[in-house]
């Protein structure tokens, strides 16, 4: 319990940090809000007013305080860019679009990588094992962004499985809105996937080598058994970690895959507002997405801390 609270207490810390960070960074940025917002034709007389409105005659630190006050009461404010829309409202109607494409990225991540993991050792040096080897050494050197544009040449201009650039309304129809996500979501998935192989089968060829692995084989368990009821257990540990940093990468490495199949989610709100500079809606993103990676790699320590009793031991016995 010590050491959960303690991640706690650093994750909010961090949280904390870079909400200071980002509201400071764009603080200092050249370039009115309140003149982005009424553009040039505005008077002095509106400025000053929409000013005083947004609290920008304030010192700095009244306004952050301000900031994460109405951050945590769900009162965002309106963004620049869609013409004074509330961030809580554009935020709350693309999150499911971001979420429901990281949760079948993590399906396909996931459905990849344990099956290659398990035939690569159980194969260990023969065609498979080679393919699994040369398909992680690709897959992990080529971006997201590129093999985005290669299934949209492939699958949607060439075969026609897919009509680039179309989206289906999660609320009209969610069977068509799923399959809207699927190229964009193996995408995201294949480096994710490829990094997840290599390490979870590097695991497994130091787990079958254990003594329980001998024990359980001279019992007449077969090894392909042995290996999907023991080895897998003990090496999925280890891969916890890595599982929570792919995590926190599918929800901030989605946001040019967002842009890339013209998907309505977070990722892209996030690069219409950069465009635009809507510091408001910046800000706000910035956080949550920073929020997500804190959030992944706290959970991950934390779940390698509950199911590895060893870690907890060798603590206590530190202590």
């Amino acid at each position: 319990m010590h050491f959960i609270f303690r991640r706690l207490v650093i994750a909010l810390v961090t949280l904390f940090l870079v909400s200071v960070f980002s509201f400071l960074a764009f603080s200092v940025i050249r370039g009115d809000p309140a003149s982005l917002i009424l553009g040039i034709e505005a008077t002095a007389e509106q400025l000053a007013a929409l000013r005083e409105e947004m609290g920008l005659n304030r010192s700095l630190p009244e306004r952050y305080f301000q900031w994460l006050t109405n951050f945590f009461t769900g009162n965002l404010g309106n963004s620049v860019r869609f013409r004074g829309e509330a961030i809580s409202a554009m935020i709350a109607s693309r999150l499911p679009v971001s979420f429901t494409l990281a949760l079948l990225s993590l399906f396909f991540i996931l459905l990849i990588a344990i099956p290659l993991s398990l035939f690569s050792v159980y194969r260990e040096g023969g065609a498979i094992d080679r393919i699994v080897t040369t398909f992680t050494a690709i897959s992990i050197s080529v971006p997201g962004f590129f093999l985005g544009v290669l299934f949209i040449w492939i699958f949607g201009v060439s075969l026609r499985l897919f009509s680039p650039g179309m989206y289906i309304d999660y609320r009209q129809d969610f069977a068509g809105f799923i399959g809207c996500l699927c190229f964009p979501a193996l995408a995201i998935a294949i480096p994710n996937a490829a990094v997840l192989t290599k390490f979870l089968r590097s695991s497994l060829f130091r787990e079958q080598r254990g003594d329980y692995i001998r024990t359980a084989r001279s019992k007449g368990l077969s090894r392909s058994l042995a290996l999907r009821r023991h080895a897998l257990r003990n090496a999925v540990v280890p891969s916890i970690t890595v599982l929570g940093m792919i995590v926190a990468e599918v929800f901030s490495g989605s946001i040019v895959i967002e842009q890339v199949f013209t998907i309505p989610g977070i990722g892209r709100l996030l690069i219409a507002a950069i465009g635009s500079r809507d510091y408001p809606l910046i800000q706000t993103l910035v956080v949550y997405i920073a929020f997500v990676v804190v959030l992944a790699n706290t959970l991950a320590d934390i779940a390698i801390q509950i199911v590895d009793p060893r870690i907890r031991m060798g603590r206590s016995d530190v202590r």
